[in-house]
């Protein structure tokens, strides 16, 4: 069931939660990867560190592949790298996607990572997808592919005017693309329990009826320690609170998948 992680809104934790939540779930057994998506390489340095260079394989080079070969012949766990933490792989960005946008839009290669996440499912029990913040191609590749999204959401008003335009390019490609995919929900980042515009905003979503996930990720400086030492919080702090909401959030998914 792989999972995507989509805002058109940069900076608002998408690349803290893909891969905070992949960590759990390896920690927890299930044989994990992630596919980083967005030339920035923020999932990439996260779980790499400084062994993350662009001479490595990467999610480009498997873009790059679908232009040369049918599917058959590009094998798509040769872009898989294997990260420090056991039962964590990782698919790593590269800054050669930029250039290789217009290419795979013109030969309508829209399809093709879906086709790759089918074979990947055969090895891994969860994939999660962090995208670009921009409604492009990989973006739309990774909806098309996922059967759930995750929209990160930090409780401002730009963030909440910008969910509406996102929920409805979400249902756009259900509608024409992928009737399996599904918002899971919205995950409330860097969440403040005691000031009044957080509260505010994350209660008007509920009374709207959108699919606000429980529990809200505190803010905490610890997650930009983890950011530093490329280590995420279930590694570095288990005990924190931050990873304590993470992990409550994990378990929220993982019930709805059983469901």
């Amino acid at each position: 069931m792989p999972l995507v992680v989509f805002n058109q809104k940069g900076g608002v934790g998408k690349s803290t939660i893909t891969c905070n939540l992949a960590a759990i779930s390896a920690s927890q057994g299930l044989r994990t990867l992630v596919i980083d998506l967005d030339q920035q390489g923020n999932s990439s340095s996260y779980l790499m560190g400084d062994s993350a260079t662009d001479a490595q394989p990467s999610v480009a080079g498997f873009f790059e592949n679908t232009l040369s070969f049918s599917l058959r012949n590009v094998a798509p766990g040769e872009y898989i790298v294997s990260t420090p933490h056991e039962g964590l792989d990782l698919m790593p960005s590269s800054p050669a996607l930029d250039e290789l946008q217009g290419k795979l839009e013109s030969r309508h290669k829209l399809y093709k990572l879906r086709e790759a996440l089918q074979k990947l499912g055969e090895t891994y029990d969860r994939i999660y997808i962090d995208t670009p913040p921009a409604l492009n191609f990989y973006t739309r590749s990774a909806l098309i592919a996922a059967t759930g999204c995750l929209i990160p959401f930090d409780c401002d008003e730009f963030s909440r005017k910008a969910l509406y335009t996102l929920m409805e390019n979400v249902e756009e490609i259900r509608a024409d693309h992928n009737p399996d995919l599904a918002v899971e929900g919205i995950v409330v980042n860097q969440f403040q329990p005691r000031a009044n515009l957080p509260q505010r905003v994350v209660q008007e979503l509920i009374d709207e009826g959108l699919p606000v996930l429980q529990p809200y990720l505190p803010s905490s400086v610890r997650i930009r320690e983890s950011h530093e030492q490329s280590l995420p919080m279930i590694y570095m702090d288990p005990n924190h609170k931050l990873t304590l909401a993470l992990v409550e959030l994990h378990e929220a998914l993982e019930a709805g998948r059983a469901g």
